[in-house]
């Protein structure tokens, strides 16, 4: 049986779950802290793996690099990603990469940017699936009127890491912050759950 590394982390905005899979980032779970029943479990089945009580390099450079970001010190992230999900759904995390540190769009904008324009609510199941909660940042899609709709871990917390984004927009980014999501998630494991 295959093995995800997990590692719980104590962060600003509570403790998150950390999961890691052949050096790379396969969760980062917002889940109030257990793992039963979460995006953690999900991604175990989907993968056929074991969860593991065990640090690595990967999730201890996840770690650091989410405290500088809630710390107004990162604006990016540069973590090796397995996005673990169906073609359209990694299509979609793909084009939230894209939105800017600080910026919204819509989930229509995100429909129109992976041209398929009818597909809204599929853009939004998929941002629910999306299994790498803030690196991944569908905290920054909002509804068309502009409201805030719809975050796994939960609406205030959405509105706090868009807060703290708006804040620090002007400051600099950390050094060698750039974020290669978008090389990262292409030719990854594509699966269905």
């Amino acid at each position: 049986m295959n093995q995800i590394n997990i590692r719980y982390h104590s962060t600003r905005i509570g403790e998150v779950i950390l999961g890691s899979f052949h050096g790379k980032l396969c969760f980062l779970d917002l889940g109030k802290g257990k793992v039963s029943g979460t995006v953690a479990d999900r991604i175990g089945r989907t993968l056929d793996a074991q969860l593991i009580e065990r640090d690595d390099e990967v999730l201890r450079e996840t770690s650091r690099q989410l405290d500088e970001y809630l710390e107004g010190q990162r604006k990016a992230f540069d973590i090796p990603v397995l996005m673990v999900g169906t073609d359209f759904q990694r299509r979609v995390w793909k084009a939230l990469t894209r939105i800017p540190y600080g910026a919204t769009c819509t989930y229509g904008q995100v429909a129109q940017d992976i041209e398929s324009p009818r597909a809204v609510r599929a853009v939004g199941n998929a941002c629910g699936a999306n299994p790498i909660g803030i690196i991944v940042p569908c905290h920054r899609v909002i509804g068309s009127g502009g409201g805030l709709v719809g975050y796994g871990g939960g609406l205030p917390l959405k509105r706090r890491l868009l807060a703290l984004e708006q804040r620090n927009i002007s400051t600099p980014a950390a050094p060698g912050s750039g974020f290669q999501s978008h090389d990262e998630i292409d030719g990854y494991l594509t699966s269905t759950y």
